[in-house]
């Protein structure tokens, strides 16, 4: 996901969407301790989205 299509969602979106993003870093995370997990990248991708999706939320409630 790019930080472009998160800048036209609202804050009620983002939170949600930041909810559903942690879950499936817990999930993954989870998977990796079991020896499930085969594509490890999905780790970091998450990460990543959240941290896009805070910076997104921070700077929309700095601007309210």
């Amino acid at each position: 996901m790019k930080a472009e299509e998160l800048k036209g969602k609202t804050e009620d979106e983002l939170s949600k969407m930041l909810v559903d993003l942690r879950k499936e870093q817990f999930n993954l995370r989870f998977q990796h301790s079991q020896g499930q997990l085969e594509d490890t990248a999905k780790m970091r991708k998450a990460r990543r989205d959240i941290a896009r999706v805070k910076t997104v939320l921070s700077k929309a409630k700095k601007a309210a």
